[in-house]
């Protein structure tokens, strides 16, 4: 198949499942007939999206957002990364971790994001320590699961060439881990978003967790729904971000895949 139709299959099974539900959408808003402020109808949304597009509001507090999903993400996973590699190299730090670290996923992070509002501000800090909260645990964990896969054979022949600690590392650890890193940096680039709209829902003046507050509270439900698939499009710009990196750094793996 030539790669021109096989993109453009590809787009198009990714099209039909959002234009059907477009097209329920649009035919549950005619049949109801409920007013907007309850269920708007596709171009009410438009509509209000086109306005908060061409006034800034919706470039501004999407920006404001954006900035908070990818510094949370970037200290959650270097944190969670360092640490990961920690406790896959060391028994001991993992058993006397271990019952914490859990501990704290029993946690909402909505029970939480209030306390964290008020100690660390309404600010962009709090909604960072949020997004790192939250990014943590599933790249940890991956981190931990990645390092521990590398075969025990590899690490002796590794000794035996008289490698070093750095390049044991750099030339086997990570890349025999990396795949089940990214597996854990994809759910923690979507996981992001929500943490960035939690500690926005709570309490900020800016944000698309700020502009769901506005419309929830002056019901102009249509606002509500653009901040929603704004926050939906975010999400999917990261998850295909970390997907091109999978696919650029683990080429190797299809060249495989396609050998056998």
């Amino acid at each position: 198949m030539k790669p021109f139709l096989k993109s453009f299959l590809r787009v198009l099974e990714w099209l039909l499942p959002l234009a059907g539900f477009l097209v329920i959408w649009q035919s549950l808003s005619t049949w109801l007939d409920l007013p907007a402020f309850i269920f708007p109808s596709l171009d009410v949304v438009w509509t209000r999206f086109t306005q908060s597009l061409l006034n800034g509001s919706l470039l501004y507090h999407g920006s404001i957002t954006l900035i908070e999903i990818m510094l949370g993400l970037l200290i959650g996973s270097l944190a969670a990364t360092f640490l990961g590699y920690r406790i896959a190299r060391s028994p001991r730090l993992e058993r006397a971790l271990s019952p914490y670290l859990v501990a704290s996923q029993a946690i909402p992070i909505v029970a939480i994001a209030p306390l964290l509002v008020i100690w660390l501000g309404p600010g962009m800090s709090s909604k960072v320590f949020i997004c790192s909260l939250i990014v943590f645990f599933p790249i940890l964990v991956n981190t931990v699961v990645g390092v521990r896969a590398v075969p025990v054979a590899l690490h002796d022949l590794m000794h035996s060439l008289r490698a070093s600690r750095w390049q044991i590392l750099w030339k086997l650890e990570i890349p025999a881990a990396l795949p089940v890193f990214l597996g854990g940096l994809r759910i923690g680039a979507t996981l992001s978003v929500i943490g960035a709209v939690v500690g926005e829902l709570v309490g900020a003046d800016r944000g698309l967790g700020f502009l769901v507050n506005v419309g929830r509270g002056q019901y102009d439900t249509a606002l509500v729904f653009v901040a929603v698939f704004t926050l939906i499009s975010l999400a999917l710009g990261l998850y295909g971000i970390v997907a091109w990196i999978e696919h650029q750094t683990l080429g190797w793996q299809e060249w495989r895949r396609g050998s056998l």
